[in-house]
């Protein structure tokens, strides 16, 4: 059975352009094409995509993904390699809480100085924009 990108596109969850884009950049092999030249998608495509997908809904990048469609053709030495690229997302994300939390802890601070204040109710410029520029 064969599907269109449309309908690839449908059971995937990806886009046809980013479906079009994998294509080019090597990472989905190209399709089967029909008479009239239009992508012919089989179910293992389909599958391909999904993980894909997934993949880049974790935040992982390119080169991650790759990296684990590299690995996922190991056989039984699979886990080691694919394991190494999920640890080091996991790193990578927990840096961007850490980096979060001190965004929003400056933000709070920036928010707080403005409601201490800016509304006092006399004529003064507002602290954002101060703060945010540096130059409280």
């Amino acid at each position: 059975m064969t599907l269109s990108i449309s309908e690839a596109s449908k059971r995937s969850g990806c886009p046809a352009p980013t479906i079009r884009y994998y294509e080019s950049i090597g990472l989905i092999a190209a399709p089967d094409r029909s008479r009239k030249g239009r992508r012919l998608f089989e179910p293992k495509d389909i599958h391909r995509l999904v993980f894909i997908r997934r993949c880049r809904d974790f935040g992982m990048t390119i080169g991650q993904v790759r990296s684990l469609m590299a690995a996922s053709q190991q056989g039984t030495r699979a886990c080691a390699p694919a394991r190494a690229v999920i640890e080091d997302h996991l790193r990578a994300i927990r840096r961007q809480r850490a980096e979060l939390r001190l965004l929003e802890a400056s933000l709070q601070q920036v928010h707080s100085r403005c409601c201490e204040v800016c509304e006092t109710g006399k004529n003064i410029p507002c602290t954002i924009f101060d703060d945010i520029g540096g130059q409280s």
